[in-house]
């Protein structure tokens, strides 16, 4: 019995089925993956909403040391008199509480939104713990804080009332808020 003989199977490069074009496209293609990894992984890595830039927070402690130097004793400072801060910023609309500090405004309307509070320096965020004048009326100015992104400045004060040498125990937090 004869053997039979195998047959061999060569592939020349000449009929190879990659061509040039099919070369250059796949080449395309993951260099263009590439470049959206490196596009889109950075936005994983910083917080989902942060509008709040370096200028913000300079306006927040310029506005919080304006109002410290404004209301403070010459003898005594970082003294807040409660009755001045409230003649001075409290029945402010937000316009002109704006301008007053400084801040952007457009034919009365406020660009810049801006809060200021005075509260206890070991105080959680509640309304409860803001301080109070004489008259009951709360130590804040401006637009309503909401929990939004903002820049925050803050400054460690003591704030005196005509009936009260010393409100704070034993010291309250000046928080100066623009968004």
């Amino acid at each position: 019995m004869r053997r039979k003989r195998t047959r061999t199977v060569s592939v020349s490069f000449d009929g190879r089925g990659q061509t040039t074009q099919d070369f250059a496209v796949g080449i395309g293609m993951f260099l263009l993956a590439i470049a959206f990894v490196f596009a889109y992984l950075p936005t994983l890595l910083t917080p989902f909403s942060s509008p709040v830039g370096g200028a913000e927070s300079a306006q927040a402690d310029r506005i919080a040391a304006t109002i410290v130097d404004d209301l403070s004793e010459t003898d005594q400072p970082n003294n807040l008199s409660a009755a001045e801060f409230t003649d001075r910023y409290g029945d402010e609309d937000s316009a002109k509480l704006a301008s007053k500090l400084g801040l952007q405004s457009a034919d009365g309307t406020a660009i810049d939104r801006v809060n200021v509070t005075i509260r206890q320096l070991d105080a959680d965020e509640d309304e409860r713990d803001l301080v109070t004048d004489d008259d009951g009326n709360t130590l804040s100015a401006g637009d309503r804080y909401r929990n939004q992104s903002a820049a925050s400045a803050g400054r460690v004060v003591t704030v005196y009332t005509e009936t009260d040498d010393d409100v704070c125990d034993p010291a309250c937090r000046l928080v100066v808020r623009v968004w």
